[in-house]
């Protein structure tokens, strides 16, 4: 038994790894997630009036292997060995084309360094991954190394798996001991960012949805304002259950508006705006950027964002009506984990596209030395030391965008087993400071997922919890792979 058991986990370690899906998910990061955030950026337009109509579009995107930048400027390569003894940063330069448009004039293009990024140990884009064993003992690495770490400034980091609630779902359950009865939240997710809404339902059967920043909006305002104007069509469109479609009723007489430019005008009077056409103006910019971004952010989009709404109050009343049970929160089939990839894509992201960030930074340094009359290099206006600061800064620290902590953390290195367990640590985003006992508590989904025995005592027992010996995490589906299937499965 013993030698079976050795001999199947050996052939796991060979097959699958234990760490691979990290480094899996990096791979994935850098060869198709960089190149999509630059080129949804696409364009850039510098105000520049006295030289004209400028435009600066992004082209290929290339990365170069680690290496490191001498006191006397050479640039040479470098190993994980080297940089653990000299305290350095194991990165690799990312490049972009940039295409510059001058009064409809396209110019040569010119590949720029935007900053450099950490590299996964055993990636793609480290040596080491193409090494045999006796070269990797050659070079001063443990050949059994699992690999899937960075190394910054000398010490070794991981980022650890983040547990989060599955986006673009509707989850309704039951509230006790409020005003409120049932409630549904639906993780409207883009581009790795997630928009919150809750909808709840009240004891006296009004429903309100909150997002972005409003707060317990009527949904039959919601609903006229996305184009469903007609009260029958609104109560049709919901359900054809006539017990959930009287439960609904009372939400008709939650707004007095007819059409839809009336139910906007109510959105605005609920933000307390004062001008009405500001007031109109900001209400189409909610229910189109903010509202359902998964659907679409375009005014086109409109119609089904009514409809997924229609169907998530569905839910809600069915579940007060007891037609339907209550979703299970701590299901697993309710639960995603963030990767490597996912969590440095969101970084990514918010470092580019800041309120300070780099495009900025890049438009404004562009029209500051352009006042003189004169095109700058382009390498001149990328500060790439930004973008590799920030990166260093998050992995070094720990603290991510949305206010996380610990996302990343010093490796463990106690002995074999533990640095593979904490690898392979999953945490949850709830704050170990509150009960929790649900949450904390351990579900028959976690079976052949999570390990069942092994959380620290304390306060974060039961919210740190650590993957199954052989457990595996499969990539989501990208939805342009999905419609095929869907496609085939109507014929």
């Amino acid at each position: 038994m013993k030698n079976g058991f050795e001999n199947l986990l050996g052939s796991f370690l060979e097959d699958k790894g234990f760490i691979n899906f990290q480094i899996d998910s990096y791979n994935d990061f850098i060869t198709r997630r960089i190149p999509k955030v630059l080129s949804e950026i696409g364009t850039i337009k510098p105000d520049v009036p006295d030289i004209g109509s400028i435009k600066l579009k992004f082209g290929d995107f290339k990365i170069g292997e680690p290496s490191v930048k001498e006191a006397d400027g050479s640039v040479r390569g470098i190993l994980p060995s080297e940089a653990r003894m000299r305290n350095l940063t194991y990165s690799a330069p990312m490049y972009v084309e940039i295409i510059p448009t001058i009064n409809k004039q396209e110019g040569e293009p010119v590949i720029v360094n935007f900053g450099d990024m950490p590299v996964m140990t055993k990636s793609r884009i480290c040596p080491l991954a193409q090494m045999s064993r006796q070269q990797l003992i050659e070079a001063g690495e443990d050949p059994d190394d699992p690999g899937g770490y960075f190394i910054v400034n000398g010490t070794e980091r991981i980022l650890v798996l983040v547990e989060e609630i599955a986006s673009n779902r509707i989850i309704a359950t039951k509230v006790d001991g409020t005003n409120i009865t049932e409630i549904a939240r639906i993780h409207s997710e883009k581009d790795g960012y997630v928009q919150r809404h809750l909808i709840e339902r009240k004891m006296d059967g009004t429903l309100t949805i909150s997002f972005a920043n409003i707060t317990r909006l009527p949904l039959g305002i919601l609903l006229k304002a996305l184009g469903i104007e007609n009260d029958r069509n609104i109560v049709t469109t919901i359900s054809s259950d006539e017990e959930v479609q009287e439960e609904f009723y009372i939400n008709l007489f939650e707004t007095s508006a007819v059409n839809k430019e009336d139910a906007l005008d109510e959105i605005g009077k609920h933000l307390k705006i004062p001008q009405k056409e500001y007031r109109i103006d900001r209400a189409n910019k909610i229910a189109d950027s903010y509202l359902m971004p998964h659907l679409g952010q375009d005014t086109s989009n409109r119609l089904e964002k009514a409809l997924f709404l229609a169907k998530a109050i569905e839910k809600v009343l069915k579940l007060h009506l007891g037609k339907v049970d209550e979703d299970d929160l701590d299901h697993y089939s309710n639960k995603r984990l963030r990767l490597s990839g996912d969590l440095l894509e969101i970084l990514l992201r918010s470092i580019l596209l800041g309120k300070w960030g780099l495009i900025t930074r890049l438009t404004y340094n562009y029209q500051k030395l352009t006042k003189r009359g004169r095109l700058p290099p382009l390498q001149s206006i990328v500060e790439s030391n930004v973008l590799s600061n920030q990166l260093v800064s998050a992995l070094a620290i720990g603290s991510w965008v949305g206010g996380r902590t610990g996302v990343s953390q010093r490796l463990e290195r106690g002995s074999y087993i533990k640095t593979l367990s904490h690898m392979r640590n999953v945490l949850s985003p709830l704050t170990s400071t509150q009960e929790h006992f649900e949450a904390r508590e351990l579900h028959p989904t976690h079976f052949g997922k999570l390990c069942t025995s092994e959380t620290p005592e304390g306060a974060t027992i039961g919210l740190r919890k650590y993957l199954g010996i052989m457990a595996e995490v499969t990539r989501g589906v990208q939805e342009k792979e999905l419609k095929p299937v869907l496609d085939m499965i109507k014929r």
